[in-house]
């Protein structure tokens, strides 16, 4: 079973999300802020990332540029799920590294189109 771990501050979005991998076979670890993904990340290795870009403290671009920064969680597939619509967005995902960039709300089936590109 692949591991995500979702880094995601709405507790409804949250749910939501998780509900949805859950039935689609992955094991889902939430988290609510980048601090939280970073501790969850020395506990556990996901087979992917599903980050927000805003976050409460640092961003989940920052999170991102971090992680992939890291030789240890570089190679870790982070798709950024954000509300943030615009072309100066989804650049900043590009430049923070991440593999993929998918809008809110979320369109079920890519999502999980999506996810499945990096894991299966």
């Amino acid at each position: 079973m692949s591991k995500v771990l979702l880094v995601e501050d709405s507790i409804v979005e949250s749910k939501k999300i998780t509900s949805l991998l859950a039935k689609e076979g992955f094991s889902v670890f939430e988290v609510h802020s980048a601090e939280e993904a970073q501790l969850r990340l020395k506990q556990d290795r996901p087979d992917l990332i599903l980050l927000d870009a805003v976050l409460p403290g640092q961003s989940g671009f920052e999170l991102c540029r971090k992680l992939k920064n890291n030789p240890a969680t570089n190679t870790i597939p982070i798709i950024i799920c954000s509300s943030r619509n615009k072309d100066l967005d989804r650049t900043w995902g590009n430049m923070s590294g991440a593999d993929a960039y998918i809008t809110k709300p979320i369109d079920e089936i890519n999502l999980v189109r999506t996810i499945n590109q990096f894991i299966i």
